[in-house]
């Protein structure tokens, strides 16, 4: 896969699914047809694997190479790949950074390591970046987790890795209080050397993007990508009306996606596509298990509200 230098992330940049066979192994057929579905959306800046929608956390090194490499396949050529970093160890993102810089990745998107939920100072942030920045000079998405997670940088936190670490273009913002996403969009995206927000606010969209963000990174782009490239190009020309119509599409599928228990949101998403046509099964690894009938019956009904699902189709199907 060739790398898109001087890619700098932006826009709607969706987050896909990794799709498994019933006995768990990837199902390498389906994930291609994925990638190449979200891929022939208009208006995308990229697309994100080996994060949070593709289940990282269950997956081998070795799986997620072949993640890199089937997407590079399929889709690197027309859009920037970013790949995930997720590790709890300095070295062994550093190590991840590393194999997506060679694998042909365009930017990273670093999660936050699980130790700092008990504890973090500047110091540690800015090694753990450090040596991340040392292995691979690719631009950095810094994911921003709740404050309230403990895995959240504060405010003087984020200003100090901006400052230090200059291969940081972008944050992916998952600050859910208002009054501080507003002022991420603010304070760093008007820096002399301006670092993006990117919302990840899938649940209120629109009011996210409407406070000025420069992109979304988010999983449910696995599913809606196409409503969420018209509600950024609305929100881009300040055409309230045309945002508001595209968010009444979203807003069903969103307040099921995003419903609780919150860890499930990628499954749903699985079950969407499934009820689309566009997915043979919906798969999750444990300690993932299958949703209920009933939680897939309130899938399909918001599918429909959003009018991605015939309503005739759907009764026959249900």
């Amino acid at each position: 896969m060739t790398r898109h230098r001087d890619y700098v992330p932006h826009g709607v940049i969706p987050a896909a699914l990794l799709p498994f066979n019933d006995d768990f192994s990837i199902d390498e057929a389906s994930f291609r047809k994925h990638l190449r579905d979200i891929a022939a959306v208009e208006g995308l800046s990229a697309v994100t694997v080996n994060a949070h929608s593709t289940e990282v956390a269950s997956c081998s090194d070795d799986e997620q190479q072949r993640v890199m490499d089937i997407t590079g396949e399929e889709i690197g050529a027309k859009l920037p790949v970013i790949h995930g970093v997720w590790a709890d160890g300095s070295y062994a993102a550093a190590r991840i950074a590393r194999r997506a810089q060679a694998g042909g990745a365009s930017a990273l998107l670093i999660f936050p390591p699980a130790p700092f939920t008990l504890g973090q100072s500047a110091e540690m942030a800015v090694a753990h970046f450090k040596a991340i920045a040392d292995a691979a000079d690719l631009p950095l998405i810094v994911f921003q987790y709740p404050l309230s997670t403990g895995q959240g940088y504060p405010a003087a936190t984020l200003a100090r890795l901006c400052d230090e670490v200059p291969t940081i273009r972008a944050i992916k913002d998952w600050t859910q209080a208002v009054p501080q996403h507003e002022d991420h969009v603010r304070s760093l995206q008007s820096r002399d050397r301006p670092v993006n927000v990117l919302s990840t606010n899938s649940a209120w969209l629109l009011s996210s993007l409407v406070l000025g963000c420069n992109g979304l990174l988010s999983g449910s782009g696995s599913v809606i990508a196409d409503l969420q490239a018209q509600l950024y190009r609305a929100v881009q020309a300040n055409d309230l009306a045309e945002a508001r119509r595209v968010n009444d599409r979203i807003h069903p599928v969103a307040s099921v996606f995003y419903s609780d228990p919150f860890v499930d949101m990628h499954n749903r998403m699985k079950e969407a596509l499934v009820l689309l046509g566009r997915l043979p099964r919906a798969v999750v690894r444990p300690p993932l298990v299958k949703i209920s009938e009933t939680e897939i019956a309130r899938l399909r009904l918001a599918l429909v509200k959003a009018a991605l699902l015939d309503a005739e189709a759907a009764r026959s199907a249900a």
